[in-house]
């Protein structure tokens, strides 16, 4: 049972490195104690957009008749959109298993500890099998956090998982938390004629996201009938509701269901770190910018660093620790990750916000448009305006892109690339998008 590396984790990041570590020349074992594809491909990113896409279909027949359309009276299937989203989830784990395996990398569908380190190689115990590597690399994900909320053991509450096995939808929903996850879900919901309540501390919905378009993604879905509740605590859960708090004074919201949805944290017990005295910080794993840990042959990626809970984030982690295994230079950028919030209309952001800036008493200009300077958005989005911000520094690179109207998921990787090259604004004026396209609102921003 001897590798040149042992990936723990079958996530994002555990199977973008086997596949890269098979594909080049390393002999490498994958360990994955649940399914393959882990919490993304699971029960997270792939079944949740897999939903918001049958409930995007649900919104644009609704509004047909804005577009010269007939469509009176539209219904779903919840049971076919639950039963698509499982064939979805199995045909890509079985693509990514089938993938990981044509490099020859050995998986293991068992959980594994580190046991330890021996004659420079380090000890992996599996099943009752004893693995021993020269590297070693730690992708175990994160869980869902339950805080500790008085009442919430006595219910019975939905996490992210839980709301994607639902058999019928209940009348009202509470979400506490109004981040990306949340945001979604109650996207889903208020589109499948649910009475969603978002719950959030926070001044604002979307977190650390540019709060522009957070604050016009939450006003739209206000008009939908969705209701928020901003700066409020939740201090208390009960069988027929929420108990929550602002400005000192105590209400409650009667509902049905209540999805908790107040972020995650990484997975760094009852793996073994401590056999091998690795560092940790806040909550997560200490890495550097090669993703290598206080252990020379120790290395971690994907949500375990508490860094940048993305899937996308991950996958380019995995990249960069394989590359510095093989000598390949390399190293991880966190400047250019784009964030997406996969509601109808999307959000995205990638860079600098406005807020990070003002806070670090850094200059810098903002130019925007509405998304319907472009044609070909107005063409596809009536009656919806959207926004497309760029900020730029003082010597007119661009630093960050937020935007608010579909696709911004398919276009922020272009402001991405942008900022990872350090384009100014005259460099990036250069490049020629076609006619009529939505991305053709970058080149209206900036003239």
């Amino acid at each position: 049972m001897n590798f040149d590396i042992a990936i723990i984790g079958g996530g994002p990041a555990g199977y973008t490195a086997a596949e890269r570590a098979g594909a080049n020349g390393l002999r490498a074992v994958l360990f994955e104690k649940k399914a393959i594809g882990g919490v993304c491909l699971n029960e997270g990113c792939i079944p949740t957009k897999t939903l918001l896409y049958s409930a995007k279909i649900l919104d644009s027949i609704k509004s047909a008749s804005k577009y010269g359309i007939s469509a009176e009276s539209p219904s779903f299937d919840l049971t076919k959109i639950m039963s698509r989203k499982e064939k979805t989830v199995k045909m890509l784990t079985g693509g990514v298993k089938m993938t990981v395996n044509s490099y020859g990398v050995t998986i293991v569908e068992k959980e594994a500890f580190i046991e330890g380190e021996e004659n420079g190689l380090i000890r992996i115990i599996c099943d009752g099998e004893r693995y021993e590597v020269k590297y070693l690399l730690v992708c175990t994900g994160s869980d869902t956090v339950i805080p500790p909320i008085p009442g919430l053991s006595e219910v019975s509450y939905w996490t992210s998982k839980e709301a994607l096995e639902i058999k019928e939808l209940p009348e009202t929903l509470v979400v506490i938390g109004g981040g990306v996850i949340g945001m979604e879900f109650a996207s889903f919901f208020n589109s499948m004629g649910v009475k969603v309540h978002v719950v959030e501390m926070m001044p604002e919905i979307l977190g650390v996201m540019d709060k522009e378009t957070s604050s016009m993604l939450r006003m739209e879905y206000a008009k939908r009938g969705v209701t928020f509740y901003l700066n409020t605590k939740v201090i208390e859960v009960k069988p027929d509701g929420v108990v929550i708090e602002k400005d000192g004074k105590a209400s409650t919201i009667k509902t049905e269901k209540i999805l908790l949805s107040v972020g995650r944290k990484a997975n760094i017990t009852n793996v073994g770190l401590d056999k091998l005295n690795i560092e940790l910080h806040r909550n997560g794993v200490k890495v550097d910018e090669y993703l290598q840990t206080s252990h020379p042959g120790v290395y971690a990626c994907g949500d375990i660093t508490g860094y940048s809970l993305l899937a996308h984030t991950a996958i380019r982690e995995a990249e960069v620790a394989i590359n510095h295994i093989l000598g390949v230079e390399d190293r991880m950028n966190y400047n250019s990750v784009p964030g997406v919030v996969y509601t109808n209309p999307e959000v995205a952001g990638v860079g600098k916000t406005e807020e990070e800036l003002t806070k670090q008493g850094i200059p810098y200009r903002v130019t925007k448009l509405p998304m319907a300077y472009s044609g070909r958005f107005v063409a596809e989005n009536e009656q919806v305006n959207g926004i497309c911000k760029l900020i730029l520094d003082e010597a007119d690179h661009i630093i960050g892109c937020h935007m608010l109207g579909n696709p911004a998921s398919e276009l922020i990787v272009i402001a991405g690339i942008a900022i990872q090259k350090g384009y100014t604004v005259e460099e990036f004026q250069k490049n020629v998008f076609p006619h009529p396209t939505v991305g053709e609102i970058y080149h209206e921003v900036l003239s």
